[in-house]
């Protein structure tokens, strides 16, 4: 079973955040939901894009880091959104990490590292096919560097966090099938 750190996006730590942390733990992992918002939850994105930029993403990544810092074993990083980014950063760069999990995001690597991806750090990405925040050429970028250990997953429809059950774009069927692969992912790491 592995270590999990889970970052919320930029609408904060939503209770749509602890559902993915106990589905997570449903399937025998330790999960731990950092918040690196100051406690600050938005109802939509507009507002915690705000926060973000209001935050600044040379901070958020000092954040992030230090959330890594707090790491001592195997660890997997996973994130939603802008959390995606900080779980991306921290696999590409923490020496204890095992995988990533980018749920509705992903970056090209030199985004987030000086260096080339970690070749024993797998990845994962899920997202809508016509998610308007996703860009696929990054996310083509990416798989391109990971290599064999990349799994893209596309689900129907355009909602950017459609497995968060509080949001209006949720979709259960897509929601489930997420967390199936996902499971099955951890399962091999």
């Amino acid at each position: 079973m592995a270590e999990i750190i889970l970052l919320h996006s930029a609408q904060g730590l939503r209770p749509g955040v602890a559902v993915a942390a106990e589905t997570l733990r449903a399937g025998g992992h330790t999960v731990r939901t950092p918040d690196y918002y100051d406690g600050e939850v938005f109802a939509d994105i507009e507002s915690g894009l705000r926060k973000r930029d209001e935050v600044g993403m040379e901070e958020l990544a000092r954040r992030f880091r230090a959330i890594g810092g707090e790491v001592s074993g195997p660890v997997v990083f996973a994130g939603f959104s802008l959390g995606a980014y900080g779980a991306q950063l921290l696999a590409a760069n923490h020496p204890m990490a095992r995988g990533a999990l980018l749920f509705h995001g992903g970056v090209t690597v030199d985004e987030v590292t000086d260096g080339a991806w970690p070749r024993h750090v797998p990845v994962q990405v899920h997202h809508s096919e016509g998610d308007p925040w996703v860009d696929e050429g990054e996310i083509a970028e990416l798989a391109a560097a990971v290599g064999p250990g990349f799994e893209w997953f596309t689900y129907p429809g355009e909602a950017h966090l459609f497995a968060d059950p509080d949001l209006p774009g949720y979709c259960e069927t897509s929601a489930k099938l997420m967390w199936e692969r996902v499971i099955a992912f951890l399962s091999r790491i």
